[in-house]
This record gives C-alpha cells, structure tokens and sequence, in this order.
C-alpha cells in the first residue's frame, strides 16, 4: 500500500480521536468553540447561487496574501461568489474585520473523508485558489475528483519539505496531480514543485509584494502617539518565547542612554501575554497592556500590544522594527508589511521563511540582520543615536516593498483561463 492510500485509511480510522482533539484545542482556546461544527464540514452559512471561487490560505500569513487576489476577483469576475476558509482562530478574527461585504468565511474541515465529502457537497466550488504550502491529500483529490478546477497560489515549498516529500514521492505525487497549475514563488520552487510531479508549474514571484499596507483605526492613532510624547520608541514584533526577554534586557541596557526609551513588544501568540506581563514585572519594568487598556505614561517601560489584527498601528507607532522568531526561534516574519509602514528593520539570523526576500532586502541596504541580541542591542542603539542612518534605511525598505507590485497581474493572468472555463455551458448553477 502506497503511503498515500495509508494516510486514507488512517484518517479513515482514527474518525473518534478527532473529536477528542478538537475539544481539547477548544479548551485551549485554538478552536472557535461556536463554529467548532465547520471543522467537521457542516456548513455554517448556506451557498449562494451561481459560480463560486474557493480560496484557502492556512492561517494569518496566507490569508493575508489572498486579499489582493480577493479584490481583483471581485473586480474581474463579480459574477462568481467568494468562499474564503482558514485553519485558526487567530486568521479567522483578522478575515471577519477584513473581508470585503459578501466573502463568505468558514473553517477548513479536518482531512477526513466524511468531513471533505460534506464540505465539498454543501459548497460545490468551481475553482479552488489554495495559498502557499497547505497540502491536504483527502481535500484536494475529493474537489478534483468531483470537478473543482485547483490552482496553487503562491506556492512555497522550504528546502526541508521537498527533501521529505521526495523521500515519499507516492504520497505527494497524487497530491500535486491534483492542481491544473501551479505558481510559484520562486523558480526554484518551481524546480521542486515539477520534481514533485505538479503540473503546469510557473514562476510569478511572491504575493506579498501585492498586499496593501496594513490598515489602522486613525482615532487610535492619534490617541497613541499622543501618549508616547515623542519619546524614542523601538518595536520586537511578532516574537516567540525567549524574545520577549532579549527585549527586556536590551531596554534596560539602552534606557540610560536614550532617555524616555519605550519598547513596543508584539507577542505573535497573545494568549501568551499575561505570562509574559508576569515575566517583565518581575524584572521591575513597567508595563502597559493594550487589551486592558493601560495608558502609557512617562514611567512606563514596555507596552505589550497583547491584540490581534492592530500591526498596522504597532508599526506605525515605532520607527525601528525588530522582526521576531528570528533569535530565540527561527524562520523569521513577513519583513514588507515593516517596510510599508516607515519602519528601519532588524532581524536575527533566521529568516528562512522570508530568504528571497531577506536576501534580496540586504543586497538593497534594505534591513540589517544581527547574529545574536548583543549585536541587536548595539545596531538598534546604533539607529536611535543616528537619526539619518535610520531614515536611509527606512527609505530602502518602503523602496524595495513597492518594486515588485506586477506579481498581482501575473497571477491573475496565470489563472484566467479557469475562470473563462466555468463560463461556459458546463459552469455550475
């Protein structure tokens, strides 16, 4: 039995441990507890007539990539309707403030058969759009088996996946049968994606150079600036346990220096935040929570912007940005939204996930990557002491963020023709 097949039968079997472990995410606050249904394919809304276009990005990062694609299709095809699904909480809250009227938005089913089969047949997607690298066997060879026309969106595949999904060609080979064409980020990856047996495979670069800088309550804005008094402000966003404490540390080790010093710190997970509250308090710094409220005054040492979907204000407010899961971790954070917003950039070695980018940033002086938190404490006291460095890099940032904007074009050039197919006499009711 090929390992494709086996994945079948497991998922098959192992149907009443899958309730269990979505009702301990439940517990654990991963799962919406009131739409924990979807999960198992029942619908949550019902399908409108006509033609319907099913995008599906993971979770923050991919769903962010898809709203560029969702407002051209809206634009381009406004007869077809918008399905939008996501696999956690976190992308789900930021998709309900951000979707245009009329996308409709649901949770992926677990890849189970009954649950797939039951999604699949309440929705009925023409064509499915699937972001970046979520491969699921039981969904995408159910949708092409029942006729949905599937393109690969932004494909991505890290260097550790393609030697592993290699090494079990029989498990992935079905998989990417299923796509009529496959983008890619990079013509490296679509190397790997042709090695792997998908078809019809192009390069048409990254879908993040398309996105639009991320939005801000303008009021809330205002009010916080005018806490921060002008004082000198620096921002670890999105970081990972362990990070949080380098910028501890590296505050109190600048504050003497650069007087009035206010760290912004932006935990990726803000469930984690009344830990990390604890942690900061414990070594004497003060700390204003966002979510609670908390004003920030002149004694205050570290506000903890412990909410989800306000990036837009956290790097509007700081004019230094430190890229999180970077040093304590690594794989590294989307560094154009930064770019967008005015921000001079710094990350820790490990931006793997972001290496083109990465790469392609510092050959334009466009970011400065720092080996450990010493070298970061001395590059960002480097930029508070030295206000015309930072702007130069600023300037780099906002420049190399803006250079690549086609990519949006070349993606829906790329996928039209599955749109012209369902117009035909066979398209859907």
């Amino acid at each position: 039995m090929s390992l494709f097949y086996a994945y079948r039968a497991a998922t098959r079997m192992l149907g009443p441990i899958v309730g269990l472990y979505l009702h301990r995410r439940k517990n654990r606050g991963k799962e919406d507890p009131g739409r924990i249904g979807e999960r198992f394919g029942h619908p949550g809304q019902r399908r409108p007539n006509g033609p319907l276009v099913w995008i599906h990005g993971a979770s923050v990062g991919e769903s962010l990539s898809a709203l560029p694609v969702i407002d051209r299709l809206q634009r381009d095809h406004p007869k077809f309707h918008i399905l939008v699904t996501t696999g956690t909480v976190t992308s789900a809250r930021m998709m309900l403030e951000r979707l245009p009227e009329g996308v409709i938005h649901q949770f992926i089913p677990v890849d189970r058969q009954v649950y797939v089969a039951r999604f699949l047949h309440h929705w009925r997607p023409d064509i499915a759009l699937w972001l970046e690298s979520d491969l699921w066997p039981n969904i995408l060879t159910r949708a092409r088996k029942s006729g949905t026309k599937i393109a690969l969106l932004n494909g991505r595949i890290s260097e550790h996946s393609f030697k592993s999904y290699r090494r079990f060609s029989s498990f992935i080979r079905p998989v990417m049968a299923c796509f009529n064409v496959v983008l890619a980020q990079t013509s490296e990856e679509s190397a790997h994606f042709t090695e792997l047996g998908a078809p019809n495979v192009m390069t048409t670069g990254n879908l993040k150079f398309a996105a639009l800088p991320l939005p801000v309550d303008e009021t809330d804005l205002q009010k916080t600036r005018e806490q921060l008094d002008n004082r000198p402000v620096w921002l670890a966003s999105s970081t990972f346990e362990g990070e949080e404490t380098i910028a501890a540390e590296i505050h109190v080790k600048l504050r003497e220096k650069h007087r009035g010093l206010l760290t912004i710190v932006v935990p990726r997970h803000p469930n984690r935040a009344p830990a990390i509250e604890a942690a900061l308090m414990a070594k004497g710094l003060r700390v204003a929570r966002r979510s609670m409220g908390h004003i920030i005054t002149r004694d205050t040492d570290i506000f903890l912007g412990d909410t989800i979907g306000e990036m837009g204000l956290y790097y509007r407010l700081a004019p230094i940005c430190f890229i999180g899961k970077t040093l304590a971790v690594g794989g590294g954070q989307n560094p154009l939204e930064p770019a967008r917003l005015g921000c001079a950039i710094l990350h820790g070695p490990d931006m793997s996930n972001f290496s083109e980018i990465s790469r392609e940033m510092l050959a334009e002086r466009a970011c400065r990557p720092c080996t450990d938190a010493e070298d970061l404490a001395r590059q960002l006291d480097q930029l508070l002491t030295n206000p015309a460095a930072c702007t130069a890099l600023t300037q780099a940032a906002s420049t190399y963020a803006s250079s690549k904007a086609e990519v949006l074009d070349r993606t829906m050039t790329a996928i039209n023709d599955l749109f012209v197919a369902c117009r035909g006499p066979h398209a859907r009711p």
